[in-house]
């Protein structure tokens, strides 16, 4: 398990209930190393801020987070954590290895915003 304060997807049913009850998904993949740690710091913060999303961490080293490393989304990743953003079920975003709060909120803006919201209602 990881030591986050992340809500933690232990199984591929976890995943996939978490991925079709939920909008909006951010799933970690990672361990508690170097590279990963900031980015869980970075999502534990912007819980508050982003509501209308949810923040799961899986633990890279899980058999059963083969659901991540398998995604056709993360073929030729080569560092880790693997984030993957999720609409309705369907991978948005995928980013490998470390990221800042910059390029975080970057993806969250572009992909879960409200205007992204209107513009495909509407079919702008």
């Amino acid at each position: 398990m990881l030591y986050t304060n992340l809500k933690h997807l232990e199984s591929a049913a976890d995943h996939k209930k978490a991925i079709s009850e939920n909008e909006n998904v951010i799933v970690i993949c990672g361990r508690m190393g170097p590279m990963c740690i900031p980015v869980y710091r970075i999502a534990e913060d912007l819980e508050e801020e982003y509501r209308h999303v949810m923040f799961f961490d899986m633990e890279f080293d899980n058999p059963e987070s083969s659901v991540i490393r398998s995604l056709p989304e993360v073929k030729g990743f080569m560092g880790i954590p693997f984030t993957i953003y999720y609409k309705k079920g369907k991978v948005v975003k995928a980013t490998a290895s470390i990221q800042n709060r910059d390029q975080v909120t970057e993806i969250l803006n572009q992909e879960f915003s409200a205007a992204v919201k209107e513009k495909q209602y509407f079919n702008i």
